[in-house]
């Protein structure tokens, strides 16, 4: 039942917002152990850039840190990528999961790293 629900709540979401080539899609994906950050250009269905807690950049220093900071590292470093390739400004999409935990650290640290959300 739990997986129904977040797939309402995904669709619900996604009904409402889409990514353009001017402010594309944040899309969240979160696992048991890896959380997974990509921007979506909807229009042209491509994605834009990603990053994980499996990135080459974030892998080895992230074995001694609980979730949420690692969340908090990919958040930093999706918003490093897209300043890179000067996409400024996101639609934050949570994907069906809470605003909470490591969802919102992961927008959190975007923001701070210069994202606007």
């Amino acid at each position: 039942m739990k997986l129904v629900g977040r797939a309402r709540r995904k669709l619900r979401i996604r009904k409402k917002m889409s990514g353009t080539p001017e402010m594309p899609r944040l899309s969240v994906f979160r696992s048991a152990r890896h959380i997974y950050a990509q921007v979506i250009d909807d229009d042209s269905g491509r994605t834009l850039a990603h990053a994980s807690t499996l990135s080459n950049d974030l892998r080895g220093s992230l074995e001694s840190i609980d979730k949420t900071a690692a969340a908090k590292q990919v958040g930093a470093l999706i918003a490093k990528i897209c300043l890179s390739k000067n996409i400024e400004q996101v639609v934050f999409d949570r994907n069906g999961y809470l605003y909470h935990g490591r969802v919102s650290a992961l927008a959190d640290a975007a923001r701070e790293a210069g994202l606007k959300l």
